[in-house]
């Protein structure tokens, strides 16, 4: 399963220097996205809203890799303020130091994620062993309380 980690920046223009550092690391370059808020939105009809799509493509994204709707709006709301993102996808090794040059660098902490983990349903029968083979891991993985948010898809 692909593991990505994303941290958000207060000033963009760290941005570069973040991708630089990771690529150092031995990230392929396919691996690591940057996203930051168009200067403009270029309007070619009546209906047609740019800025909406742009955050709304976005926060699909987001979603599918596992992000919260609290997390994607504070994503959303710090690229509106002039802040970028920063996504590597990788190995766990690897994406540990990712997630080091991203704190190296000030990546900022999101809102905080109230209330459980999404459960998945089960069903319990008796007289059966349950199998414990290991964890399945599907969704978002808490941080340390820092910047970083790491994400399973």
């Amino acid at each position: 399963m692909p593991k990505t980690v994303v941290g958000l920046f207060e000033n963009s223009g760290l941005v570069d220097d973040v991708v630089r550092d990771i690529e150092a690391l031995g990230f392929p370059r396919q691996e690591i996205r940057t996203m930051k808020e168009p200067k403009t939105f270029e309007v070619t009809s009546v209906m047609s809203f740019p800025r909406i799509d742009f955050e709304v493509d976005l926060s699909r994204e987001l979603t599918r890799i596992g992000a919260t709707t609290a997390e994607t709006e504070a994503y959303v709301a710090g690229l509106r303020r002039g802040g970028a993102l920063a996504l590597a996808t990788g190995s766990d090794d690897r994406i540990e130091s990712a997630a080091d040059v991203m704190r190296l660098y000030g990546a900022i902490r999101v809102a905080e994620v109230h209330g459980a983990e999404p459960q998945l349903p089960g069903v319990v029968q008796p007289n059966v062993t349950p199998l414990r083979d290991g964890p399945i891991v599907a969704g978002r993985i808490s941080g340390a309380g820092d910047g970083p948010r790491f994400f399973v898809w």
